[in-house]
């Protein structure tokens, strides 16, 4: 009988070794409205498939992928980690860094987004500014600094591990 989820062990399998996040995206209901953010507002360059499919291989990478748990994006977003009943919760959370985070924040209120927190600076360094999409998905805008610097490579003595750092070891998970 197979075990639940919460009594997995960790994999520890020597064939599965996730090298990347290859790809990332809102299940889309609302086609026009995720147009408006994505394609409009924050100018994503699309190549349009079959069926509405928008596709892009021309941005970077995820820098960071990370389990977080809704009570720490409440606490983020609203200083309380209880979200609140008026808004959907989301399942998910997507940032993209900006060359110029006041001004992206300044044109998504333009557009009509209703912003959950603005240009704020998180206890890890990182400035944001929050926003729920079409989707239900926990949208921020953000300034990253450790993410723009040119990363060195870094030596390692044999038989020394390193552990990669994350940006919310600071904020509770």
């Amino acid at each position: 009988m197979p075990r639940s989820r919460s009594s997995r062990p960790p994999i520890d399998d020597p064939d599965v070794r996730v090298l990347f996040v290859a790809g990332f995206g809102p299940i889309v209901a609302d086609g026009p409205a995720s147009r408006a953010l994505y394609v409009d507002a924050l100018r994503i360059p699309f190549e349009a498939g079959p069926d509405g499919y928008l596709h892009t291989e021309r941005l970077d990478g995820v820098r960071a992928f990370a389990l977080w748990p809704l009570s720490g994006a409440a606490s983020s977003c609203f200083g309380s980690e209880t979200w609140p009943d008026d808004l959907p919760a989301p399942t998910a959370w997507l940032e993209f860094d900006v060359e110029d985070l006041p001004r992206a924040t300044a044109a998504l209120e333009r557009r009509g987004y209703r912003l959950l927190v603005r240009n704020r600076r998180e206890p890890w360094g990182q400035s944001v500014t929050r926003f729920l999409s079409p989707e239900g998905i926990l949208v921020g805008v953000t300034h990253t600094p450790w993410m723009r610097e040119p990363k060195r490579p870094a030596r390692r003595q044999a038989g020394s591990a390193r552990r990669p750092a994350t940006r919310r070891q600071s904020s509770s998970a």
